[in-house]
C-alpha cells in the first residue's frame, strides 16, 4: 500500500462509479478491496489534507488502499472525472498512519450488482 483514495459522495451509487473509474479510466490499481468509511471520518480526512473547511459534509464514503504512489495517482485522477471528491493521502499525511491502522477493521464496500470482471479481483 503505497497511498489512500478517500471517495466522500453523496450517495452509496456515486461512490460506487467513483471507486470503477479509479479502476478503468484512471488505471489505478487496489491493494485490497474497497472499505466503507464512516462520512464524518471522510469529511477530516478532506479536512486534514486539504487545511481547508468543508463546504458540504458527505452523506457516503468509502477507502481503497493504492498500489501506485500518491503523485502517480493525483496525476492520472486529474484526467478523469468521477461523480465523487477523491482525496489521495500519502504516507507525509498524518492521517495515512490512522486509516493504516484501522483499515482491517473496516467493512468491506458492496460494489453492487453491476461489478463485472474487471472489479473481481479486489
Amino acid at each position: 500500500m503505497k497511498s489512500f483514495a478517500v471517495i466522500r459522495a453523496e450517495n452509496t451509487t456515486k461512490v460506487n462509479v467513483a471507486l470503477r473509474d479509479l479502476v478503468r479510466y484512471g488505471h489505478l490499481s487496489f491493494d485490497d478491496s474497497p472499505k466503507k468509511l464512516d462520512p464524518e471520518k471522510a469529511d477530516k480526512v478532506l479536512e486534514d489534507v486539504m487545511h481547508t473547511n468543508l463546504r458540504k459534509n458527505c452523506n457516503s464514503a468509502a477507502v481503497v488502499p493504492l498500489g501506485n504512489h500518491a503523485s502517480s495517482a493525483i496525476g492520472r485522477l486529474k484526467k478523469i472525472h468521477p461523480p465523487a471528491h477523491i482525496i489521495i493521502v500519502s504516507p507525509r499525511h498524518d492521517i495515512f498512519s490512522l486509516l493504516a491502522r484501522d483499515i482491517d477493521e473496516m467493512p468491506e464496500m458492496e460494489l453492487g450488482a453491476e461489478s463485472d470482471e474487471e472489479y473481481q479481483d479486489y
